[in-house]
């Protein structure tokens, strides 16, 4: 028989007082067994990062990281992205296991204020779990009061944060994209949850950076009516860091520092020159025009145009008789340097998210410096890509696994074949930035064509004129071709005189003339 919240309550303060009343669970009914996180659950954060989850997903944190309102929260020394996420609370008041949803806020027995804390400068190999970045002592502070689950909808609770005196998140459960009663429902389908067990709902748009000397605070409530009070924290600056000799240490790069703080713009990064789909997406039609025309005879009108330094040099496809076309993703290496390649070779690198995130009819364009002793891709990332739908791969490194990444069958040119690994030569450093491959110069959105001539590099502004004046140059050539072949001579044929280029006009009129 299920237990009342009342009664869960009483057992579980009786629990804690034989326990001696830890302070740090002053907030909640004991110490919780489980503290269960989700990764992205309001849309305006998912607007914020630009992905949108399809289900929810989880991560947990330990008991040992919560702490109380009043209190402190240390930045280890040695990092720099301690970043703040206010969040509502959810503890268990009854027993949940594969419970439906219409069921499930039934086992909810309180709601409260929490900040999800996360160090930004050891996400880089947790991969998703969180458990060095989110699991410091201190990092979940809940509280102050408890508000009863029976006497809110679930569905009207708003969540705010300042940071120094500052609003800088506010949202209302109305914005979620998975309802609360969803991830109690669909976490009872995996564990049961237990009385005292707390789940950390998500945070909205807004979360940011918080220093030594911040003060954060957070509140839950019904607009009007109850209230958890503010949950206030305050960052001290540590004095001990990390052991390299132990475990990997704290890193950062400009995507990481981008999404602690909420964008490159609050954290004084250049704004990244990032493909616009919008903009950078080619149609159909224009697609078919540039699958149609050759990569030399589009060369000659960049030619014309003024544009001599548009060719990837030194690429080569894997496969013979392909046509690549599509719009650049661009993925940086810098030379291998061991420390670096520790912090930023390994985990969720920045190679791994460049081919998480290409997206259909890109191409993945990486910078290795012309250095193909080592690849830079194998087949594995290949599969990935094309799995994203991706138009192909172009790199001026090597490629591991060749044969296997040709079978794949996405259209990839490379500088050759090479068995090492990246960190024989490279370190993954950045994605999505202007770069420069096989001496030509890259930016995101750049319409990227390649065949068995080579691979070229066409402004999106101009690709529409440029590819139009290439196929009417290849009509033109393939009829000057007849021509040459039925004996006449080149001179003042190639390229045309005004006699020529008369009669050229007049086999036009008379096509015409005849197909009407």
């Amino acid at each position: 028989m299920d237990e009342t919240p009342d009664a869960a309550a009483a057992a579980a303060h009786d629990a804690t007082a034989i326990d001696g009343a830890d302070p740090r669970f002053a907030a909640l009914p004991s110490r919780p067994g489980k503290i269960v996180a989700i990764h992205l659950s309001y849309a305006s954060r998912a607007d914020q990062r630009g992905r949108r989850p399809e289900h929810p997903s989880y991560f947990f944190k330990p008991s040992s990281s919560v702490g109380v309102s009043g209190g402190t929260v240390e930045r280890p020394a040695g990092t720099e992205l301690l970043a703040f996420e206010g969040e509502i609370a959810l503890v268990i008041g009854t027993a949940a296991r594969r419970v439906g949803i219409d069921a499930a806020w039934g086992h909810v027995a309180w709601v409260t204020a929490s900040n999800d804390l996360g160090l930004y400068d050891l996400r880089a190999n947790d991969k998703g779990s969180n458990v060095r970045s989110k699991g410091g002592d201190g990092f979940t502070p809940i509280g102050p009061a408890l508000i009863d689950a029976r006497t809110v909808d679930p569905a009207a609770l708003r969540v705010r944060t300042w940071l120094n005196g500052e609003l800088v998140q506010h949202d209302t459960t109305a914005g979620l994209i998975f309802p609360l009663a969803q991830l109690v429902a669909d976490l009872s389908q995996h564990f049961t949850l237990e009385p005292g067990d707390v789940i950390l709902t998500g945070t909205p748009a807004g979360s940011s950076v918080a220093a030594p000397g911040d003060v954060v605070e957070v509140e839950v409530d019904v607009p009007g009516g109850a209230s958890s009070g503010r949950l206030v924290t305050t960052v001290t600056a540590g004095s001990a860091g990390f052991d390299a000799a132990l475990g990997s240490l704290p890193a950062v790069d400009d995507t990481q520092r981008a999404e602690a703080w909420g964008s490159r713009e609050a954290a004084g990064l250049p704004v990244a020159q990032a493909p616009d789909s919008s903009a950078a997406g080619l149609s159909p039609e224009l697609r078919a025009k540039l699958v149609a025309v050759p990569v030399a005879a589009l060369s000659a009108q960049l030619r014309k145009r003024g544009l001599d330094n548009v060719h990837i040099d030194g690429v080569r496809p894997l496969a013979v008789d392909v046509k690549l076309v599509g719009t650049a993703r661009t993925l940086r290496f810098v030379p291998n340097r061991e420390d670096l390649f520790r912090s930023h070779g390994g985990g969720y690198n920045a190679q791994k998210r460049a081919f998480d995130a290409v997206g259909a009819g890109e191409v993945i364009v990486i910078e290795a410096r012309g250095e193909a002793d080592s690849g830079t891709l194998g087949d594995i990332l290949a599969i990935r890509a094309n799995a994203r739908g991706a138009a192909g791969v172009v790199t001026d490194g090597g490629v591991r696994d060749a044969a296997a990444v040709a079978a794949v069958g996405i259209p990839v040119f490379s500088a050759g074949s090479h068995p090492a690994v990246l960190g024989r030569k490279h370190v993954p450093w950045d994605h999505d930035l202007t770069i420069a491959c096989g001496g030509a110069t890259v930016q995101p959105g750049d319409v990227i064509v390649g065949d068995d001539d080579g691979v070229i590099v066409i402004p999106r502004a101009i690709v529409d004129e440029v590819v139009d004046a290439a196929l009417a140059q290849e009509d033109e050539d393939a009829w000057i071709a007849q021509r040459v072949a039925e004996g006449h001579p080149i001179e003042g044929l190639f390229p045309m005189n005004a006699d020529w280029r008369t009669r050229y006009a007049a086999s036009w009129t008379s096509d015409e003339e005849e197909a009407r």
